[in-house]
């Protein structure tokens, strides 16, 4: 080592000494000393203006602490799941969409719905006088997962059925509202095309039904009655709990019966396939359960304050 890096060194012992001596320490000598960092519990406030200081805990206790959703939740928010195919899984672009969902959600509100709710959608529309188009029906299917999540919504109008499929997360939707929340019997409405009009027949200004927080999402036990043969699709030849009595001759059910596949419920390999595993379902959850929780406490907020209110 050369005389002058043995001076500079020397130099800088001498300074340190001297800060210490004094109280202070001089930034470039921090490294040169040891130094005992205590964590403070910082206060937090939310936007009600209630303050509340989290507590400190040990080293072991805050690496065990674990974030669980409410299990409706994979009921609620099926999007957030990713598509169980493993030749389409990419865990970093599921985790990517996952935070611009979320920021979409936090721009427009996407209320819990599902397969049998009267729904309202207005969508910006160019070519429509009020550059927005409004449009009320039933959600007859809805799926997909990720930025790729949709949903149908049916309605007849003028005696003509009418379909429309929305992007959950298109950025022309301008609001989502259910008018009736509900589920049906059966997970898919399809055969609500070959059913009688009345089944998806409802006005275009319908106004939403009053239900009360925290209550259990009802069942409409209501079955439909199809119209004569022929169909869209061989309704007998599915486990269908919503339809009345097709009254079909006993050949239409034999058929049925040949084709069936009962033993695939049995089939644990064909479930894993189709489904994301109960642990990985967790963790998605538990990582957007906190954002949801905020957003939902910032619109409550928002509404108590009032339209006039709102910045």
């Amino acid at each position: 080592m050369s005389e002058l890096a043995t001076s500079c060194m020397d130099r800088a012992f001498e300074l340190a000494r001297e800060a210490l001596s004094i109280g202070e320490v001089p930034r470039y000598a921090v490294s040169l000393t040891e130094t005992t960092v205590t964590h403070q519990p910082i206060e937090t406030s939310n936007e009600a203006g209630e303050r509340s200081v989290p507590t400190q805990k040990t080293g072991d206790e805050s690496r065990n602490t674990v974030v669980v959703a409410p299990p409706e939740f994979r009921f609620m928010y099926p999007e957030f799941l990713p598509d169980p195919a493993m030749e389409t899984r990419n865990r970093l672009r599921e985790k990517l969409e996952r935070m611009d969902m979320l920021q979409r959600r936090s721009v427009i509100e996407i209320p819990e719905f599902y397969t049998g709710s009267i729904m309202a959608v207005t969508v910006a529309d160019a070519n429509s006088p009020n550059k927005f188009a409004r449009f009320v029906g039933i959600c007859i299917q809805r799926g997909g997962s990720g930025l790729r999540a949709w949903f149908i919504l049916r309605n007849v109008v003028d005696k003509q059925g009418v379909e429309i499929l929305y992007e959950m997360y298109c950025p022309l939707i301008q609001k989502i509202e259910v008018l009736r929340l509900e589920r049906r019997l059966d997970e898919s409405l399809l055969y609500l095309r070959d059913a009688l009009p009345e089944y998806s027949t409802f006005p275009l200004d319908m106004e939403p039904e009053r239900r009360l927080n925290n209550s259990v999402v009802p069942i409409n036990p209501l079955k439909v009655k199809l119209r004569p043969r022929p169909w869209l699709e061989r309704w007998e030849r599915q486990n269908l709990q919503g339809v009345e009595d097709l009254n079909l001759p006993q050949r239409f059910y034999d058929k049925a019966e040949k084709v069936a596949k009962p033993w695939e419920k049995y089939d644990l390999m064909l479930h894993y396939r189709k489904t994301i595993p109960a642990e990985e379902q967790e963790k998605i959850f538990a990582e957007v359960h906190s954002q949801l929780q905020q957003q939902e406490l910032k619109r409550k907020l928002r509404r108590r304050r009032g339209p006039d209110n709102e910045q």
